[in-house]
């Protein structure tokens, strides 16, 4: 064989070398992601029921201290959080010492203070369990069970990123008003034997308050974020404009994911991951409303999309409102860890799981049968929705690595 000839069959050898060398490494990387994805995921499973106990283990600090350390810039609570059921049983039992109005906002809802000093945000029943919201996807008042449920399916999904959730039962004659502020105490009235309060807020009216079953009213208890994480405001880029005959540009615009991926913060970074992640769990939920979003301050793009009033949800089992899914099906693209764990949900694994999360809640039932079903189903949908765009763009564009280290020392 000639010199030439040698040196062209080694050089092509020497190519496919170091591409078959490449593609083995990267199935192997993939394999491994894949594997942690599944151990994760039966971890997750392991761990979901959660019983509420009062009983902390190997430790002194209190519940408020412990979910307060917690927090960091990608996570609100870790992987493993055996101290769970002591700190949901403290939210849905320790003393109210103070009650005032709920912080800005167009919905009613009380800020409370329990012993120890912890604030939580109250939102009161309005709907019976089987109630169906009529009208547009976001009509109604907020659903106080759709925030507990909204937390077991960020748990359930692996985010980490919503605010802990309980249901408790508040007598409003012995508990809120004897330390109500002026402010709130002049917002009750009684409605035949039920008390009643109507709060302070955009929406708020004395002719549409919420009521007590006698004196007793249930509701859910969100737990305030630490204040040394302060929160920023972002307007959400696919947000609606609530002007009946006027569009949002994404609305119209199918190249508007083009334009987004130019602007900042998401333009680089996590953020429009998030914001994918966001509208997959927005939609099994049922939520249209989430115009705005929080993050931590001076983030620069790379603190977590904080999943924060998730109570527009759970209006309506038989309404799907695909358009919640535009930041998926207009960007295609969606993070492998994300995608794994849906797919590992499918086949009514999701709303077993759901059940497990929420059978010790203190208001459970939390949700009814036929809105358990309907988040099966959008499960599908989500994952047509997905495989619509690996056929057009292939797997490799849209499933995207975005794994980082976390810690919680």
């Amino acid at each position: 064989m000639k010199l030439k000839q040698r040196v062209v069959l080694l050089a092509i050898l020497l190519v496919i070398f170091i591409f078959t060398k490449v593609f083995l490494i990267d199935n192997l990387d993939t394999s491994a992601a894949n594997r942690e994805d599944q151990r994760a995921f039966h971890r997750m499973m392991a761990g979901l029921r959660v019983e509420l106990t009062p009983k902390l283990d190997h430790t002194l600090q209190s519940p408020w201290e412990i979910a307060a350390q917690w927090v960091v810039p990608r996570e609100v609570y870790p992987e493993e959080t055996p101290e769970l059921g002591a700190i949901m049983h403290a939210m849905a039992t320790k003393k109210i010492i103070k009650a005032d109005v709920g912080y800005k906002g167009t919905q009613l809802k009380a800020l409370l203070i329990l012993e120890g000093g912890q604030k939580v945000v109250f939102k009161p029943k309005r709907y019976s369990r089987d109630h169906v919201v009529e009208g547009e996807p976001y009509a109604g008042y907020d659903r106080h069970n759709a925030e507990v449920a909204a937390f077991h399916l960020d748990r359930i999904l692996g985010f980490r990123r919503a605010p802990l959730v309980v249901g408790r039962f508040v007598n409003l004659r012995t508990e809120i008003k004897p330390v109500a502020t002026e402010q709130l105490l002049s917002t009750f009235l009684t409605a035949g034997n039920n008390t009643c309060f109507y709060g302070k807020c955009y929406y708020c009216r004395e002719t549409e308050p919420a009521c007590a079953d006698g004196d007793m009213m249930e509701g859910s208890v969100t737990l305030w974020l630490p204040d040394v994480w302060p929160l920023q405001k972002h307007r959400h880029p696919w947000g609606r404009t609530y002007r009946e005959g006027k569009l949002a540009r994404w609305e119209y615009d199918e190249s508007y994911c083009d334009a987004v991926k130019k602007t900042s913060p998401y333009d680089s970074g996590p953020r429009l991951l998030d914001i994918i992640d966001t509208a997959v769990f927005d939609y099994l939920i049922g939520n249209a409303d989430r115009h705005h979003y929080e993050s931590f301050q001076d983030d620069e793009g790379a603190s977590m999309l904080i999943l924060l009033d998730n109570a527009k949800s759970f209006g309506n089992p038989s309404l799907d409102e695909r358009s919640i899914l535009a930041p998926l099906y207009q960007c295609c693209i969606i993070r492998v860890s994300t995608w794994n764990r849906l797919n590992y949900l499918k086949n009514g694994v999701l709303k077993s799981a759901l059940h497990s999360a929420m059978a010790h809640d203190p208001i459970s039932p939390v949700l009814s049968e036929p809105h358990l079903d309907a988040m099966d189903q959008r499960l599908l949908s989500v994952l047509a929705t997905v495989k619509q765009c690996t056929d057009q763009f292939g797997m490799d564009t849209v499933l995207v690595e975005d794994r980082m280290p976390l810690s919680h020392l």
